[in-house]
């Protein structure tokens, strides 16, 4: 059993108190923010730092989510999750080189959020 695997198994008796949406979207929005608030001041490289480490375990996580067989997304919206997770890999250490920005990193963060709030508008 893997971790994942064992996360759920022992939370699966209790009763979730938020749509998984929500908790998608909750987590998207503190990271972005932070991510978004480090970015723009500049100054402080330790703040990016730990942003961009923050945000590039999200994305490990919905990477090794979509990876799993029994994940009843699409396979396409699976694919491009997965792509984007790769994409926030390599374009994070190259923020960390400060060989890039991390604006493209907020960008995609912020359009994965407004498919959250489509998709719970679409309920």
């Amino acid at each position: 059993m893997n971790a994942l695997q064992m996360a759920r198994s022992a939370y699966a008796t209790s009763a979730p108190t938020r749509p998984p949406r929500t908790v998608e979207y909750d987590a998207f929005a503190r990271i972005t923010e932070r991510l978004s608030r480090a970015a723009t001041s500049g100054t402080h490289f330790p703040a990016l730092a730990v942003a961009l480490t923050d945000n590039l375990r999200l994305w490990t996580l919905l990477a090794a989510d979509v990876a799993n067989r029994e994940n009843s997304l699409p396979d396409s919206l699976r694919a491009r999750i997965f792509y984007l997770a790769d994409f926030t890999r390599t374009h994070t250490r190259k923020v960390l080189r400060n060989a890039a920005t991390p604006e493209a990193l907020v960008e995609i963060n912020l359009a994965v959020m407004r498919g959250l709030r489509a998709g719970d508008d679409a309920r």
